[in-house]
């Protein structure tokens, strides 16, 4: 499934094919680096903007691509100063992006921990009956210049705010590929964004700073174990057995435990580098103790690193979050193990955080009103 835009967008383009093109017009090769720094580095919003280009070049590229395919129509920020950004793309489908802030002790915002969860699917095909983003099935793929069109309306709203972030993404700490949609379903567009995001001619963002969530597509993970590319794993696992696993993940038909974790494993000892097992706490449903030994047992034979995640509460799904006695308890087997684990608290629950939330509200309200553009709540 993918949408086919009238122009392409500026942000798929990597140095060597924007290189090509240019060469095709009879235009020199240095004119592309020229131009994506324009668009990376001092964050042109306009060709106009790119005003060492000459006049006819500058045409050509208005009518070749699209500098922006993903425009904001709604940031909300929560008391936690979350910010959820919902963005609309060419063919009116809405996606969308976070910016979670973990503030440091005696510092202020503009100096916290930032890390920037993107999409690489419109909707899901997944299934994983907790989840929001899957509500509505799986629309389409994003391209890799969608994907990379949203960091850079991250970059744009945080250069209002600290201007002083305007020449790199370094001001943030991370990149999770874990919102909405199945990342290593969409491979190729995937691998391409990260790519410009990676190189110096794009974002230049450490390959070592994103990291890659999925839940549990084995024979995509063990294609990605032999990129070059060192990126971070992270498997959605939200159950210890297959039994539990299946319930409310039916990818584990296909991919059971007896397949994933030796994929996580293969993965680990190529790149030798700690995977993360992320593990949403559903009340009565995957919170048991016996659920936690299971678990911990996992995490101790990859040496793994366990994130665990209070569910957030989605309208019309009936699961819940354990109490906070449930989880510490749960979380305690682990760490009597020696198990890294974090106990995630909740972030930007009042601002529908949870992947596909904002997207299925904004999507029923525009049956009946108009969101303004950019609108700010």
């Amino acid at each position: 499934m993918k949408f086919t835009p009238a122009k392409a967008p500026l942000t798929g383009e990597t140095l060597a094919s924007l290189t090509d093109k240019l060469r095709a017009q009879g235009e020199p090769a240095f004119r592309a680096k020229q131009i994506l720094d324009w668009l990376y580095k001092k964050r042109a919003r306009s060709w106009d903007d790119m005003t060492n280009l000459s006049k006819p070049l500058r045409a050509w590229l208005a009518e070749t691509f699209d500098l922006m395919p993903a425009s904001l129509v709604l940031n909300k920020q929560s008391e936690d100063v979350t910010d959820k950004l919902l963005l609309e793309l060419g063919d009116r489908s809405l996606i969308e992006t976070v910016i979670i802030r973990a503030p440091q002790e005696g510092v202020g915002i503009e100096h916290s921990r930032k890390t920037i969860c993107i999409s690489t699917q419109v909707g899901c095909a997944m299934g994983c009956v907790f989840c929001a983003s899957g509500l509505a099935g799986l629309k389409r793929d994003l391209n890799a210049g969608e994907i990379v069109a949203q960091l850079l309306q991250v970059c744009y709203r945080e250069d209002v705010r600290t201007p002083r972030a305007r020449t790199e993404l370094a001001s943030f700490d991370n990149i999770v590929v874990m919102g909405m949609g199945e990342p290593l379903a969409n491979y190729d567009e995937l691998l391409r964004a990260l790519t410009i995001l990676n190189a110096e001619w794009g974002l230049g963002f450490g390959a070592r700073r994103i990291t890659i969530s999925t839940s549990g597509l084995v024979p995509k993970i063990l294609q990605l174990a032999e990129e070059e590319l060192g990126f971070r794993l992270a498997i959605s696992l939200h159950g210890a057995t297959d039994e539990v696993r299946e319930k409310i993940m039916p990818v584990n038909r296909a991919f059971p435990l007896a397949k994933l974790v030796p994929a996580i494993r293969t993965f680990s000892e190529k790149h030798g580098r700690m995977v993360t097992l992320e593990f949403i706490l559903i009340e009565e449903v995957n919170d048991s103790l016996v659920q936690a030994e299971k678990l911990r047992d996992i995490a101790r034979d990859l040496h793994a690193h366990v994130n665990l995640i209070p569910y957030n509460t989605v309208e019309g799904l009936p699961w819940k979050r354990p109490s906070i006695t449930r989880q510490e308890r749960f979380a305690d087997i682990l760490r009597a193990a020696r198990i890294s684990v974090t106990l995630r608290r909740e972030k930007g629950h009042d601002i529908d955080a949870a992947c596909g939330q904002l997207r299925l509200k904004t999507e029923k309200d525009r049956a009946t009103d108009t969101v303004p553009a950019g609108t700010e709540v």
